[in-house]
């Protein structure tokens, strides 16, 4: 199969891994890719968010699918002018991507198909912004409604701080103010045909920069899979999902589909296990928000564990034969990745520095690395980005896999590079 895969970050690269590991030979390109992705696969330099120079360049090239890894192509409509153009497209077009694209659009669809979620309120004006902080009370939760890149959410318990986040954003449009859910938070897959919503394994990432979940949130610093402690609450993993496919990935899928913008691709939702019981959900289950693309750091931990081939299950999505697909499995390998970001990121990073070390770093067991922000300069490998790699370890057990992850991670070297300790901790002992 011809596949296009559009991105540049680690989540692509780990899709092109996962297709590669087939032992199928497809012919893969990836647009635009980044140092490490051209280092298995040819890339093209294209942009990602054009929707006619994508459909023109999957014409020329006989594309048999294209793979839409980030959020900002989606929302610029790639997959619409695909689909018009008669091209098998993983990704949801323009008016489902919204449900990525703006909280509020995502609340709207929630409430209406009566998805468990947080209360909020949208504000437009920071009058109206201090006034729900007041309301929901502190923790305060301040998110902007559109794109952020992973950077639009503050939870503080300082009120100042979170005004001043909510006058940042304003600027950009409107934010959106909820209540604060506590709890463990769970991100979970599904794939999707717009009709037919089949879910893959949970994992659990860490958003904020430091140990023990302190510092600014950040796209993600770590994650891992699969979650045994779910067997606590829910008996199994296999519980907690259908119980989240039932209540909450099928409603959403439904309601989207009634509204005529059928959603086509990997719908992620993030989820938080709290102890609120309102009316029949008494396990607490809340949707914090919805993406419209795999999750990055959680696909570097949970495409390495499917044992599904990833393109039969993308292509029936992109077809709409998904219904006729086999159910995704997973191997009972644990998953660990750790990332390492640059200096002073989620700032303003300090770039363009040489990284080395990596051929060591592969070379431990069980181990490979996803490159997010790496490009080359005179043959050296380069920071480009905030968060530069993603190291990968699979293990039998978590203390196996995180030891592993660790260990590759101590032979990168990029002056100024930070990374968390405590990935996957919890379950390693």
């Amino acid at each position: 199969m011809k596949i296009l895969v559009l991105g540049s970050g680690a989540r692509e690269h780990a899709i092109i891994l996962s297709l590669l590991s087939e032992g199928v030979s497809h012919e893969i390109t990836a647009a635009p890719g980044n140092a490490g992705i051209a280092r298995v696969v040819d890339t093209v330099d294209l942009d990602a968010n054009d929707p006619v120079a994508v459909a023109n360049h999957a014409i020329a090239a006989a594309v048999d699918l294209v793979v839409i890894g980030p959020e900002a192509p989606l929302v610029a409509g790639v997959a619409d002018e695909l689909r018009e153009q008669g091209i098998p497209v993983f990704g949801p077009g323009r008016a489902a991507a919204e449900l990525e694209g703006s909280k509020t659009f995502a609340k709207r669809i929630m409430d209406t198909a009566g998805v468990p979620t947080g209360r909020a309120s949208r504000a437009g004006t920071l009058a109206e912004a201090e006034e729900a902080l007041d309301l929901f009370g502190a923790p305060y939760v301040v998110k902007a409604d559109g794109l952020a890149a992973g950077k639009g959410v503050l939870v503080t318990t300082d009120r100042a701080a979170a005004i001043d986040h909510a006058r940042t954003y304003l600027e950009q449009g409107s934010v959106l103010v909820e209540e604060f859910l506590d709890g463990q938070e769970v991100s979970l897959f599904f794939v999707s045909d717009g009709h037919t919503v089949v879910p893959l394994s949970p994992a659990q990432d860490y958003k904020r920069l430091a140990d023990g979940d302190a510092g600014p949130n950040t796209g993600g610093m770590g994650a891992y899979s699969p979650l045994p402690w779910l067997e606590e609450t829910f008996g199994s993993e296999t519980a907690f999902v259908d119980e989240v496919l039932t209540t909450i990935a099928k409603p959403v899928i439904a309601q989207l589909a009634d509204e005529q913008t059928p959603f086509i691709g990997l719908l992620y939702a993030g989820l938080i296990l709290t102890s609120r019981r309102d009316g029949d959900s008494d396990r607490g289950i809340r949707v914090i928000e919805f993406n419209a693309r795999f999750g990055d750091p959680e696909t570097q931990v949970v495409l390495p564990r499917l044992t599904t081939p990833l393109s039969s299950l993308l292509f029936a999505a992109a077809t709409g034969t998904l219904g006729s697909h086999e159910l995704p499995t997973f191997s009972n390998d644990a998953a660990v990745t750790v990332v390492l970001a640059s200096e002073n990121y989620p700032g303003t990073p300090l770039t363009g520095r040489p990284i080395t070390g990596l051929t060591a770093a592969d070379a431990v067991d069980g181990v490979h690395i996803a490159h997010a922000a790496t490009g080359a300069r005179a043959g050296d490998l380069v920071s480009t980005g905030g968060r530069v790699l993603s190291v990968v370890a699979l293990g039998t057990t978590f203390g196996e896999a995180r030891s592993r992850a660790y260990d590759a991670l101590g032979q990168i070297r990029l002056d100024g590079a930070q990374h968390r300790t405590d990935i996957a901790a919890r379950v390693a002992t």
